[in-house]
């Protein structure tokens, strides 16, 4: 019977053959085939070109059958090393300038780093990494960062924030994007960004700020303040709308025509009822220009629903002053859902 071959291409004898010589395929089985496939190593020199190793029906020394394939000449670019399609494991050293993928006819392979050694495994369909998992791990020297490491040896000297409260962090610098608002950061990279002002230059706020003292403190102290007042050539006369988000004082230049009635409101869009909670009040005043016909505030409205003032000195006004600036003055009380009491005061400036 002929002798027939192991995917190693390790000789197997047949019943009753090789009488007398036996010892001596045995021998080349066990010191050449065997010992390549366990300890071997083979050079596989590339010339800018694929490298194709293969294994035919003999005991004898072959270099896909080792287990360390060091690859060595002239890679001229990434190649491939194509190995036979049977299970076995390489230690593949790429000496080479280029990456080499070690692969079947069949499969993708893995890619070997120039400079490089790799354990990898021919599943005889397709090569694979041979070691996925790792139980612990001691290495010499420190891994670098390149390779996924800190390059340091202890998490002291580590440059890196540790996971946790991040005592260690003393400074952050470049940043390319602006740290989130959930990680500690404003979102943005200028405090104007962030709507966040700065105390000692000018700055806009467009919604409601709210400064709340203590029992012991009050909730704001200045030493002045200056509001917007509009200035408008109009003639006082029906019903006067009075926006209080968009001034403090209104000023109408122009000699007023006729009593007049003045609607308080946040805006055309908006309530006073709105933007204003029971508790709350509000002071606006509104200069009326008159001329030697003088007219007077007949009546008052808080977003277009009468109320009755309660008047300095107990009496609603009954005309105005003759050339000169009439003052209104208002104080409007909150104090119930679309319920106010308004202290309103007349004074001539002339």
């Amino acid at each position: 019977m002929a002798s027939t071959y192991s995917p190693l291409k390790i000789e197997l004898i047949g019943t009753g053959d090789q009488s007398g010589t036996w010892g001596t395929t045995t021998n080349t089985n066990l010191g050449t085939a065997l010992e390549e496939a366990i300890t071997g190593s083979a050079d596989v020199t590339f010339a800018s070109g694929t490298v194709t190793l293969t294994l035919t029906d003999t005991n004898a020394s072959q270099t896909a059958r080792n287990l360390r394939l060091n690859l060595t000449g002239t890679s001229g670019g990434a190649q491939n090393l194509i190995v036979p399609a049977i299970e076995k494991l390489y230690l593949v050293n790429n000496g080479c300038a280029d990456a080499i993928t070690v692969k079947n006819s069949t499969g993708t392979g893995i890619a070997v780093p120039a400079s490089k050694s790799m354990f990898v495994f021919n599943t005889g369909s397709n090569v694979v990494d041979a070691v996925t998992y790792l139980s612990s791990l001691t290495l010499g020297t420190a891994l670098p960062v390149a390779s996924g490491g800190t390059g340091a040896t202890s998490s002291a000297t580590a440059p890196f924030a540790l996971k946790g409260a991040n005592s260690d962090i003393t400074s952050l610098t470049g940043l390319t994007t602006p740290l989130s608002v959930n990680q500690g950061g404003t979102g943005a990279s200028t405090l104007a960004g962030a709507n966040i002002p700065v105390t000692n230059v000018a700055n806009t706020f467009t919604g409601l700020q709210t400064f709340a003292g203590t029992s012991s403190n009050a909730d704001l102290k200045t030493s002045n303040i200056i509001e917007t007042a509009t200035v408008s050539a109009t003639a006082a006369t029906g019903t006067i709308p009075y926006d209080v988000t968009t001034q403090s004082v209104l000023y109408y230049t122009t000699n007023a025509s006729a009593n007049w009635t003045v609607n308080f409101r946040g805006s055309s869009g908006t309530s006073l009822d709105t933007i204003m909670s029971t508790g709350e009040s509000m002071s606006v005043t509104f200069l009326v220009q008159q001329g030697a016909t003088a007219y007077y505030n007949s009546a008052v409205q808080v977003d277009g629903s009468s109320v009755t003032p309660k008047w300095q000195g107990g009496s609603a006004p009954t005309s105005g002053n003759a050339s000169s600036i009439d003052s209104y003055t208002y104080v409007i009380i909150k104090t119930g859902s679309a319920a106010f009491t308004v202290l309103a005061a007349q004074t001539k400036f002339a």
